[in-house]
């Protein structure tokens, strides 16, 4: 039985993790859970699974909870005790799908007692790709996709030689708007950019879906993860979401992985690799679906893309600055502080703003991602 720890347990990656094991006690074993502020969820989560370790976003939060929640399990709060939570446990497996930066020390923590690591959490490659990496390879753990993107790329990848890819591409549904140009964005509400057409998801990754930042940074994690260029990554706008990604190999063969569009299919792969299990989800009706449609991706349609691959081929500090503006610019935006484009003016004008540091250590990282949300905040 596979011991699983869950970072972020209460957001759409975290419960869709444990619908996962729901459906296959005989498997997994839930060892330790972390969530944000969403208590009365957390709490059903504890009754439900009873871990041994629990952490919150606050101590009134964990004050509360330990009075409703059964007798010992220990609770913790804050980044000591999320990093507790990660790495002090008999877990074999932990499940990093907490949101945005916030995710990296944590994921660092797992890593470094030896834990094999499911990654949601874009945003730890995105801002510090080089030292997860590292420290990943000096560990000798295991980390794999959870994102469906590079889950299917991962797949496509099975036997497969490095050296034999030509390049791989990134699939985009292309969001709320993407039958929208530019023009008809202007004054849009957030009631509109949150209707994704195919996927459940969170307010904030639904948001950087519409912007395409969320395409952004699943190239620089596949830069990451896979050890690519960023001249072999593409990205093609597929609006049916059933070709998840594919690989394209120096003989010109292609291997695509397909499936509806269901987070727990890539999110199981991850915890029972190599091995594969049935899922709840809708077996895949082709003849029903009937047509695929695939397009260019127009980089003066989502500049934000665009912005992800300059600031990935740049590098160093860059991707951590175009990270943390973008979480600021995203929340301003749900809260109603500016218009749907104007998180587009934010980033441009943090980068532009930003000096670069390359090779930064997580102290570095931490200093760059600091200042550029306090420049987007009064921007």
């Amino acid at each position: 039985m596979k011991k699983i720890t869950v970072l972020g347990s209460t957001g759409s990656i975290g419960t869709q993790t444990l619908d996962v094991i729901k459906h296959h006690p005989e498997q997994f074993q839930i060892e330790a859970l972390a969530a944000g502020t969403n208590a009365a969820l957390f709490i059903e989560q504890i009754h439900t699974f009873r871990p041994k370790k629990v952490s919150i976003a606050t101590k009134e939060l964990a004050e509360r909870l330990a009075t409703q929640i059964p007798d010992g399990i220990e609770v913790l709060y804050g980044e000591e005790g999320l990093n507790e939570v990660a790495a002090n446990t008999d877990a074999d497996f932990v499940v990093s799908a907490l949101l945005g930066s916030l995710g990296l020390s944590s994921t660092l923590a797992a890593i470094s007692a030896g834990k094999d690591i499911g990654l949601a959490n874009k945003e730890s490659l995105v801002t510090a790709g080089h030292l997860v990496t590292e420290a990943v390879k000096k560990r000798g753990v295991r980390m794999l996709p959870i994102d469906s993107e590079h889950s299917a790329i991962f797949q496509c990848l099975n036997g497969e030689s490095p050296e034999e890819i030509r390049k791989i591409t990134v699939t985009a549904s292309g969001g709320s708007f993407r039958d929208r140009t530019r023009e008809q964005l202007k004054g849009v509400t957030v009631e509109e950019a949150l209707k994704h057409p195919n996927w459940s998801m969170g307010a904030k990754i639904t948001i950087d879906s519409a912007t395409m930042m969320n395409k952004g940074f699943e190239v620089i994690e596949a830069h990451w993860f896979f050890g690519l260029p960023y001249e072999r990554i593409d990205v093609l706008l597929h609006p049916e979401s059933v070709v998840h990604s594919f690989v394209e190999f120096i003989d010109r063969s292609v291997i695509a992985q397909m499936g509806n569009p269901d987070m727990r299919v890539p999110i199981q792969y991850a915890l029972t690799y190599p091995q594969r299990l049935q899922t709840p989800t809708e077996p895949l009706d082709l003849a029903q679906i009937g047509k695929l449609h695939f397009s260019e991706m127009d980089y003066e349609r989502f500049p934000c893309l665009r912005m992800a691959y300059e600031c990935g081929t740049i590098g160093g500090t860059a991707p951590t600055v175009l990270n943390a503006a973008n979480e600021v610019a995203v929340a301003r935006f749900l809260r109603g502080e500016i218009e749907f484009l104007q998180i587009e003016n934010v980033l441009e004008a943090a980068l532009e703003w930003h000096r670069v540091l390359q090779a930064p250590d997580l102290d570095e990282i931490a200093e760059a991602d600091r200042a550029a949300r306090e420049f987007a905040a009064r921007f």
